[in-house]
């Protein structure tokens, strides 16, 4: 059985400590072991009391602290570590890492550690633009540092722009992404999401019940790999990840124009999207209004995406995905051997829409490889193991 990450949080002094709360929780909750050392102006923001509750651990807050039995709790918290996350890491405690300073537990701590280093800065817009400050990241980018963030908003300050800590959600994105094999890296993706809008008027469309979140987590999951992602997303309530280029395409023609405009570059592309099979011939431009007499509408064939891909002279691997309602594995099949496609993924679209949690099953010419019912991310992670060992 895999073992369980363990990693050690460090707080320094910045009213963005109060986040550190949520992102403890969010560990704890994702399974990842949690050791929280914080610095002296930290306890000024958050006391140790609410982390050592979150995190079910002591909290340390000094070189001396006697509870560790050789003294060094600088050597013994970074040897168990795999690693040291600094959230929020403020423009003093970064100026110490470039530094090498080692004044107190935690920046001892760091010059001392054996596992990887992140840091998610937080500071005023005006510190962040500061030059010394960015000086200062470009050399912590050099020695290995990953820097997660800033991100842009209003701040406590009052003022608006660079420097907001990511919110804990986005650190927990990037914290596991940091984790993950790198099975596809210097690859490069284009996956299709979510629903398209087949407008009939300006106010109804014809669409479906995809919410995107499959599509959504294989682009995640393609990032954490290592991958340069492109995605192409219809319709969706869902935000658009960190450190992918995301370009919305509402409709199957907007859908069916990105991807050729950006295909001829890419090794992979995931058709997860639901788009249309039809769309109206024409779409009124006006409102249709209520009345007693039927509606016809009529509907043109939207084209097979996955299919013109599939049929290009230097095609990349192409993965399609089969929602179907019956006799699933049969179905799908025969969709890829009628489109030609290396892998195919068959699910149950009464199981899958809309649900956080997929059970689906890889065609390939080597027969079926069922994956079992879990959560839409770690499909994903399975699914792109599966297709790195083809590529």
């Amino acid at each position: 059985m895999q073992k369980n990450k363990s990693i050690v949080l460090g707080i320094t002094g910045g009213i963005a400590a109060y986040k550190a709360a949520e992102l403890v929780r969010l560990l704890i909750k994702n399974n990842i072991d949690v050791q929280v050392v914080m610095t002296e102006a930290a306890c000024q923001f958050i006391t140790p009391v609410t982390m050592q509750a979150l995190s079910g651990k002591p909290v340390f807050t000094s070189m001396w602290d006697a509870s560790i039995p050789n003294g060094m709790p600088h050597i013994e918290l970074s040897r168990a570590a795999d690693a040291i996350i600094v959230a929020p890491a403020s423009a003093d405690f970064m100026a110490k890492l470039v530094h090498g300073r080692a004044d107190d537990l935690l920046s001892t701590l760091c010059l001392a550690r054996d596992c990887p280093l992140l840091v998610a800065p937080a500071m005023n817009k005006q510190m962040w633009e500061n030059p010394a400050t960015q000086r200062n990241i470009a050399q912590l980018s050099t020695d290995g540092i990953s820097v997660l963030g800033p991100g842009s908003g209003e701040q406590a300050c009052g003022e608006v722009g660079l420097g907001r800590m990511l919110e804990a959600q986005d650190l927990l994105y990037l914290i596991e992404a940091h984790f993950q094999p790198k099975l596809l890296k210097g690859k490069k993706i284009l996956i299709t999401a979510g629903a398209t809008l087949e407008m009939i008027d300006p106010v109804r469309a014809i669409t479906n019940l995809s919410s995107g979140k499959m599509g959504y987590a294989i682009a995640q999951a393609a990032y954490e790999m290592g991958a340069d992602v492109t995605l192409v997303s219809g319709a969706t309530t869902l935000k658009p990840p960190i450190g992918i280029n995301t370009i919305s395409a509402t409709s199957a023609e907007a859908m069916y124009q990105s991807v050729m405009q950006n295909i001829a570059t890419q090794d992979v592309f995931i058709g997860v999207a639901a788009v249309a099979d039809y769309s109206p011939v024409n779409a009124s431009t006006q409102k249709i209004k209520k009345s007693e007499s039927s509606l016809t509408i009529e509907l043109k064939p939207n084209k097979d995406i996955l299919a013109q891909v599939a049929s290009l002279p230097n095609a990349p691997f192409c993965v399609g995905f089969a929602a179907e309602t019956e006799n699933m594995l049969e179905y799908a099949e025969q969709k890829r051997l009628r489109k030609i496609l290396p892998l195919i993924v068959a699910n149950d679209a009464n199981d899958a829409l809309g649900s956080d949690q997929n059970s689906v099953t890889l065609l390939d010419k080597n027969g079926a490889h069922p994956l079992a019912r879990a959560a839409k991310i770690e499909v994903a992670r399975l699914l792109l193991q599966h297709v790195a060992s083809m590529l």
